[in-house]
């Protein structure tokens, strides 16, 4: 699991990089001193886990995790802070922790440990399959502008959404078509159905048949009826395993 340090004080970010290293499958892929350094290393290094102090120099850590939250495919917030009196407005931002400081080794390996467990949409997709129900409120199909008009792609031909800049294109059983839909929109609608497996990429879960490793080292989804296999970004790779361990 990746980690990012954000802290202006580098005494502090030198001593969770130590109790953070002490821990398995964690690694500090990052660290930073304000939060405007820290939205960038985020972009950069796209991490699981960002520890984040509250008070800081600039934009503080409460208006940084409101904006990290606004991404398509936010990390994981834990707030590392000597006050607190933040704590109900952290949690208004979706952190899934808050540590008082001087942090121990044993609450920061529970509130790691919290992070890596599946999140929402996943558990939504596990109920959804077991129960055989799904949201009555949700489209049928997936409209798209084309030469011919607008066309209609049946949801269950869906097997992936991938985002490249401002466009989506979803990748259906017969073809590639371009549509107006934000992945972030489309996550949020189809949350039971589709799983992230990249910051770019949504597939379908009842389409899913496995996940294996490419020749140059990465993972990849392998679906049913289609030849593209989506790439996995590593920091989904456990989450996936784990899923499909229970589909």
């Amino acid at each position: 699991m990746d980690v990012l340090i954000v802290d202006d004080e580098p005494l502090a970010r030198d001593r969770l990089i130590r109790m953070v290293e002490k821990i398995d499958h964690c690694r500090v892929v990052a660290q930073a001193g304000t939060t405007e350094r820290a939205l960038q290393a985020v972009r950069e290094h796209d991490p699981d886990v960002v520890l984040l102090d509250v008070r800081m120099p600039g934009a503080d850590g409460l208006s940084a995790a409101a904006d990290l939250a606004e991404l398509d495919d936010p990390p994981a917030i834990i707030f590392c802070t000597a006050y607190d009196e933040y704590a109900l407005d952290a949690f208004d931002t979706e952190a899934v922790g808050y540590l008082l400081k001087p942090v121990k080794q044993e609450q920061l390996e529970t509130a790691l440990t919290r992070a890596r467990k599946l999140n929402k949409v996943q558990l939504a997709v596990l109920s959804q399959r077991q129960t055989g129900r799904e949201d009555e409120s949700q489209r049928s199909h997936i409209s798209a502008k084309t030469r011919r008009g607008v066309e209609l792609i049946p949801l269950d031909d869906v097997r992936f959404f991938i985002a490249d800049h401002k466009y989506v294109t979803v990748h259906h059983v017969g073809g590639e078509t371009l549509i107006d839909d934000t992945l972030k929109d489309l996550e949020n609608e189809f949350g039971s159905q589709f799983v992230r497996v990249h910051r770019n990429a949504l597939v379908a879960v009842r389409h899913i048949e496995g996940m294996e490793r490419a020749s140059q080292g990465h993972y990849q989804i392998r679906l049913k009826d289609i030849e593209q296999r989506p790439v996995v970004s590593r920091r989904h790779v456990a989450k996936l395993r784990e899923l499909m361990a229970q589909i």
